[in-house]
């Protein structure tokens, strides 16, 4: 199937410097904004190294919460430098430095006096700052970099291992801080995990559709014809009939699920179809492998 120019083009450029420096400094700058005006004026915790850089502001003081953040990450840069690549690291260390100095910079909080809007408030914007991050060839340090590590070998969902990193946290923060602002930062923290699910799978989550038809070779034709569209035929016999069938296998993007039904049906009123989501799509027309 043949890909656009404009796609070809935008597929390099995301790989480009300008595109992920721009991503993990947005990223960086909701993250500071979060931490600085909405989690420190409300005596919440932030997530992950983040999290553990609050708390040590809390306890031991000494230390703007951006530096205290910045030491925290020394042992997790080494981790990287060994599990994670160059890229990649060398994306974070920059991501780490921009959260540390827009932290410094910021010195406004938003004014919001209900707790509830602002755990609300808090984990949009750390979750939204992360996730845009994540959408990148880096990240913004912290947790991030062990969230790559487990997602590369173990699989284990990045917004899980995120929340999981925090529960471990917050039981440290008991020690410290009042139960309420414990539960409140949990909370938080629930709100900032779906958000980063939400970015990283917004722009790659498609419709694979398996379709039973009569007239299989038209169908598939069809769709590639006017959907522009691969097909793949696989082998199937009817369990109750014993005949041999041709099952058609397409992925389509979430706007193109509609048309594909139309198309279906307007071509094979008797047809058979299972519509499922997935949450990541590689190869040629959709996403290329991200390399960390």
């Amino acid at each position: 199937m043949a890909v656009s120019p404009f796609q070809q083009w935008f597929r390099k450029f995301s790989y480009s410097v300008p595109w992920n420096v721009g991503l993990i400094t947005a990223g960086a700058a909701l993250v500071a904004v979060a931490i600085k005006s909405v989690i420190i004026p409300h005596g919440f915790l932030a997530g992950g190294i983040s999290g553990l850089g609050v708390l040590a502001y809390y306890v031991f003081g000494g230390l703007s919460p951006g530096v205290w953040f910045l030491v925290l990450n020394i042992p997790v840069f080494l981790m990287g430098w060994v599990f994670v690549s160059r890229r990649f690291f060398f994306y974070s260390v920059y991501g780490t430095l921009a959260v540390t100095l827009l932290m410094e910079l910021i010195t406004f909080q938003m004014p919001i006096a209900d707790k509830w809007l602002a755990v609300l408030a808090g984990g949009v914007l750390l979750g939204s700052g992360v996730g845009l991050a994540l959408r990148s060839l880096g990240s913004t340090g912290g947790v991030d970099i062990l969230m790559v590590i487990f997602f590369q070998k173990y699989n284990l969902r990045m917004g899980q291992f995120e929340f999981l990193f925090n529960l471990l946290v917050f039981a440290g923060g008991l020690i410290w801080l009042n139960l309420e602002s414990v539960l409140y930062s949990l909370a938080l923290i629930a709100v900032m995990s779906a958000v980063i699910e939400h970015f990283l799978s917004m722009f790659n989550e498609r419709k694979m559709a398996l379709v039973i038809s009569d007239k299989p070779e038209e169908l598939a034709q069809e769709i590639i014809a006017s959907l522009g569209r691969g097909v793949t035929f696989i082998d199937a016999v009817g369990a109750y009939t014993g005949q041999p069938r041709r099952v058609i296998l397409t992925v389509v993007h979430n706007h193109q699920l509609k048309r594909l039904e139309e198309l279906v049906y307007d071509f094979d009123p008797a047809a058979f179809t299972i519509i499922g989501s997935t949450f990541n799509v590689l190869g040629e027309g959709f996403a290329t492998r991200k390399i960390y």
